[in-house]
């Protein structure tokens, strides 16, 4: 096991592009790092420079206490599960799995062993005898994983090892990775674009936007209190409801705002003295916003008419249209509630201590310790 610590870590290509800026990040011995953001943030780029695969333009890079900059990929001590399979072709499932343990020496006992047993656990000893040729793309991903597995290195890195599976054994993945981890109790940084991959696998998160990182925290630190727009918006599906409203009054423990509606909705947010008419952009989530009948007559409700409804099982989705929004809002009804008909009218209720306020900049408004009530 070992600790990974990045310091002032940058990559560009050709002096001019820059597509890691500096990058500061500390992962604990043991911890599960997950490493999330959209399609081009970096994160692979950055996943590949700690497995020697792309060199490092400037920072430093260490590895349970070594500094790792100019470190040979082999001599690291990880171990790297690809988006592609890079399977030997001409190997069976067993001689892949195995291939790293017999260079090392290993006992061929031991690793018939180890190889079985992480098949078992993968879901792979029926085809122990087979050519990847021969398997599904689930399947040679599974190897591949396998093969990482098997080597029990100082850290694991799996640059989005699940992409190629279905959405069943997706799950089933997570659980076990989750289980392995908690077994061999070894550094793992995963990157996904996935955010219920890195909400459900996560000791902590690290948001990455445009080669930077937006915010690092648990899964439940960046759901609730996010650092900014970009984290808020990033996080969640259906994803948080955004508004832009103006202030109309202040108090140190909140900011009245007035929607595009003309409706004013307080928000429990540190106001001090906000100048009148300054702008922010209102944001909540759907499962903290509440819909009520229509003749519901409740202080601070806002008239919307439902546009559609999402039935999903286990949950609806209801989304409603406000005067002077362009955007639907999106409320989460549980299974067991009958959500209002499409075209008929409601009353929406933002609670205000689950509301969060982003300044012209988007960044949060400090707000007083989220309630762990629901409002």
């Amino acid at each position: 096991m070992a600790a990974v610590s990045l310091h002032g870590v940058v990559k560009r290509y050709d002096d001019k592009h820059t597509v890691i800026h500096g990058v500061d990040l500390d992962i604990r011995d043991g911890e599960f790092v997950v490493f999330v953001g959209p399609s081009g943030c970096g994160k692979s780029t950055l996943l590949r420079m700690i497995a020697g695969l792309e060199s490092i333009t400037a920072g430093e890079l260490r590895i349970g206490g070594r500094l790792a900059n100019d470190v040979a990929p082999s001599e690291r001590g990880i171990a790297m599960v690809f988006q592609s399979y890079a399977l030997y072709p001409h190997m069976t499932v067993f001689d892949n799995m195995a291939f790293a343990l017999k260079l090392a020496g290993h006992k061929p006992a031991d690793i018939r062993a180890a190889v079985e047993r992480v098949a078992a656990t993968l879901q792979l000893t029926p085809y122990l005898q087979r050519k990847p040729k021969d398997l599904s793309g689930g399947q040679r991903q599974r190897v591949a994983i396998g093969r990482a597995i098997v080597r029990k290195p100082d850290v694991f890195l799996f640059d989005e090892p699940l992409s190629n599976l279905d959405a069943s054994l997706r799950v089933q993945m997570r659980v076990e990775l989750s289980r392995l981890h908690q077994e061999l109790g070894t550094t793992m940084i995963y990157v996904t674009h996935d955010q219920v991959e890195a909400m459900t696998l996560g000791d902590r998160i690290v948001v990455f936007s445009g080669g930077r990182i937006e915010q690092v925290g648990t899964p439940l630190d960046l759901y609730h209190r996010p650092a900014n727009l970009f984290v808020a918006g990033f996080l969640g599906s259906p994803k948080m409801n955004f508004l832009q409203v103006e202030a109309v009054a202040s108090a140190p423990d909140f900011i009245a705002v007035r929607l595009p509606s003309g409706d004013i909705v307080e928000v429990a947010a540190g106001g001090g003295d906000v100048a009148r008419g300054t702008r922010f952009t209102l944001g909540v989530r759907p499962e903290h916003a509440a819909l009520l009948p229509d003749d519901a007559e409740d202080a601070g409700l806002l008239p919307v008419q439902v546009g559609h409804v999402e039935f999903l099982g286990d949950q609806a989705i209801v989304y409603v249209s406000m005067a002077g929004v362009d955007d639907m809002v999106a409320v989460r009804y549980l299974s067991e509630q009958a959500p209002p008909a499409p075209g008929s009218r409601a009353k929406l209720r933002l609670p205000p201590p689950r509301c969060l306020l982003f300044d012209t900049n988007g960044n949060t408004v400090p707000a007083p310790e989220l309630s762990t009530c629901a409002a």
